[in-house]
C-alpha cells in the first residue's frame, strides 16, 4: 500500500493507491466493506484483495469485494523456491 485516503467528498469511500510489478491501481473500498475489515485495512502489511478491475485508459481501479492479510506470508517471500502460493480465503 502506498497511500490510503477517505476524503470527506467521497462518502466515506476509501481510496488506497496500491503497486506491484506491473504498476499502480487505486483500489476503492465501499463504507460497509471499509466497516467490516477496517483492521485488515489499517493494519495489514501484504494484502490479498478480490474485486472487479475497471480500467479508465491508462488508469486501473479494482473495486474491492473481500480483503485478506497475507502479512504472515510477508516473511516467506525471499525463501520461497516455488511460485507464490494463491491464498486461501476463509468462507463467510
Amino acid at each position: 500500500m502506498l497511500v490510503r485516503q477517505k476524503p470527506g467528498s467521497a462518502k466515506a469511500v476509501m481510496f488506497i493507491t496500491i503497486e506491484d510489478e506491473t504498476g499502480v491501481a487505486n483500489l476503492v473500498i465501499w463504507p460497509t466493506l471499509y466497516e467490516r475489515e477496517r483492521r485488515t485495512i489499517l493494519s495489514a502489511s501484504l494484502l490479498g484483495i478480490l474485486g472487479r478491475v475497471q480500467r479508465e485508459g491508462d488508469v486501473v481501479h479494482i473495486v474491492a469485494d473481500r480483503l485478506l492479510d497475507l502479512s504472515d506470508r510477508l516473511a516467506r517471500i525471499g525463501e520461497e523456491t516455488e511460485p507464490f502460493p494463491p491464498a486461501t480465503w476463509p468462507r463467510r
